[in-house]
């Protein structure tokens, strides 16, 4: 007999390797399934804008990197003693307008350096609500914990969605034409809106996210949403919160995830980083003895061997710490 219904995904034909660019943007689970696959050394460009959830302000923000463009002094605001941008996280923000500047624009330099070499882009949308600054009628990607009378709000429409991303992909695409993109909904439910209203603005993302890869054959849909909902469907998979995923529903589905997107070969390579990463955290009773000289002696030669048999894995921070005992002596 069964006892749950299991979201069971294809294999991906677009497989991702150690040798693919992936750019990762949108809401935390996006920060959560992009960290494990730094943590793997992947190469990931991960939220240079910061944690997003509304499909309207990832739009705007993958324009600005795409036109390369570099904020000055008038798209900024001051509150609180704190410098920011409507368009970025509140890590973006300091307490001094230069500083938040270069805060932003070195790290959108350094994006907009890598995104015409982008393999793939994975967009998790958040949330079809959107906060609107009264006074320039903009959608903002962060209130900054402005007063609630600064802002309207409203409810994206599924064509509004798709309008915008059918004019955003034609721009992607004309530069960058063998991009790949992955669209997810987060499973995380915005219990603030109340349940009818966040199952309303999910099935505006889930409409507009299918009518997307049915309008481009480079658009797919990876259902974490599903996932959560359907397949796990208990609280036990939640933290205290019972609203965010606990990392054994994350762990899932980066299990599913890597099923559908990774080959066996890409698998295995995993397995052998992740092994490495767990020599790297792990701790000696006695850094200066000789047996731990050559457990790390053991590691630096697997990363070493792993490099040269996985030309452009970069190993090179787990390198750097095994070396360190050998440099002390």
């Amino acid at each position: 007999m069964e006892f749950r219904t299991e979201v069971n995904i294809p294999p991906s034909e677009n497989r991702i390797s150690h040798e693919s660019d992936i750019l990762f943007m949108g809401s935390c689970f996006t920060e959560y399934i992009g960290s494990m696959m730094q943590e793997l050394r992947f190469r990931v460009d991960l939220n240079p804008f910061g944690i997003n959830y509304n499909p309207s302000s990832l739009s705007r923000n993958l324009w600005a990197l795409l036109n390369g463009k570099q904020y000055t002094i008038k798209d900024l605001h001051e509150a609180n003693g704190k410098w920011f941008s409507f368009d970025h996280h509140s890590q973006f923000s300091a307490g001094d307008s230069d500083a938040c500047l270069k805060n932003i624009n070195e790290r959108i330099q350094f994006s907009g350096d890598r995104l015409s070499g982008t393999d793939f882009l994975l967009l998790t949308w958040g949330t079809a609500w959107v906060y609107v600054l009264k006074e320039s009628a903009t959608v903002v990607s962060n209130c900054h914990k402005l007063p609630s009378d600064k802002f309207s709000r409203h409810l994206l429409s599924v064509n509004q969605v798709v309008d915008t991303y059918t004019k955003l992909f034609a721009g992607l695409r004309s530069r960058i034409p063998e991009m790949k993109i992955i669209l997810t909904v987060s499973p995380v439910r915005h219990w603030k809106d109340g349940p009818v209203l966040n199952t309303v603005s999910k099935s505006t993302l889930l409409l507009a996210a299918h009518r997307l890869t049915e309008m481009f054959s480079y658009c797919e849909y990876f259902p974490a949403y599903e996932i959560a909902m359907d397949d796990l469907r208990d609280y036990r998979f939640y933290g205290s919160d019972l609203v965010h995923p606990n990392q054994q529903m994350i762990r899932y589905i980066w299990e599913k995830f890597s099923a559908a997107y990774f080959d066996e070969m890409t698998i295995k390579l995993m397995g052998e980083i992740g092994k490495l990463t767990a020599a790297r955290n792990h701790r000696p009773f006695d850094p200066a003895s000789a047996q731990y000289r050559q457990f790390c002696k053991k590691q630096l030669e697997k990363a070493q061997r792993l490099e040269k048999d996985h030309p452009g894995l970069d190993l090179s921070e787990l390198a750097s710490f095994f070396s360190e005992p050998f440099n002390n002596s």
